[in-house]
């Protein structure tokens, strides 16, 4: 594994659970309560949910729990979630810090010695977390959305809203035909469907994801 060797206590994993394609801490708190917490890689401003918010009371700042001893503090939006969450924890949480997805194990790994570039294609990235995707052989790049359940979005243009099947290649795999989605968005953006075949590290601090691609995931 690209990070295995991560000086010990430098690292905190965090179990998570895919439902519905989606990537929720099933291991972390907020404030102490334990929730439906959704991970979103491209989310600037983490959110709680109007309910979650209400029942944790107002406060000056909020707290994730990674474990017993790892905590950290954030400044959420409040919005209505509309039962997909209790909060959504975006960015603004792991500061200048690393986080990396391993989908196989079901385990997000904070890092405070961010990215580990070894055996990874890793990609800059300036404003959210972004990769380049090959997409019937022209290169685009794709916002890493761990809230998105899909494989892929890509900008319509003039094309009606619909499914279509086109050839995609990642960092260097091919992942042959897929079914993607025509939607309203200026940027494409590549979901947990894909991001599922790679372990992915996010290094928010040096703006740059690195992408493995997990053997022991199929194609």
């Amino acid at each position: 594994m690209p990070w295995h060797d991560e000086p010990v206590g430098r690292e905190v994993n965090m179990a998570f659970v895919l439902r519905d394609n989606l990537l929720y801490l099933r291991s972390a708190t907020v404030d102490g309560r334990p929730g439906r917490f959704l991970f979103g890689s491209a989310n600037p401003q983490s959110v709680l949910d109007a309910h979650f918010a209400q029942a944790v009371g107002a406060r000056p700042f909020h707290s994730l729990q990674l474990n017993e001893r790892e905590s950290l503090r954030f400044t959420p939006a409040v919005l209505d979630l509309r039962g997909v969450a209790d909060a959504i924890i975006g960015a603004d949480v792991w500061g200048a810090h690393a986080v990396t997805i391993d989908y196989r194990a079901g385990l997000l790994t904070f890092q405070r010695e961010g990215i580990h570039p070894d055996l990874m294609n890793v990609y800059s990235f300036r404003d959210a977390p972004s990769i380049n995707v090959a997409v019937d052989g022209r290169l685009l790049p794709a916002i890493v959305d761990t809230s998105s359940p899909d494989t892929l979005v890509l900008p319509r243009a003039a094309a009606p809203s619909e499914r279509r099947t086109v050839r995609v290649q990642i960092a260097g795999a091919d992942l042959g035909e897929v079914s993607v989605r025509l939607a309203e968005v200026a940027t494409a953006r590549i979901g947990n469907r894909l991001l599922s075949k790679f372990l992915v590290t996010i290094d928010y601090g040096q703006r740059e994801v690195g992408l493995w691609r997990d053997p022991r995931t199929g194609l």
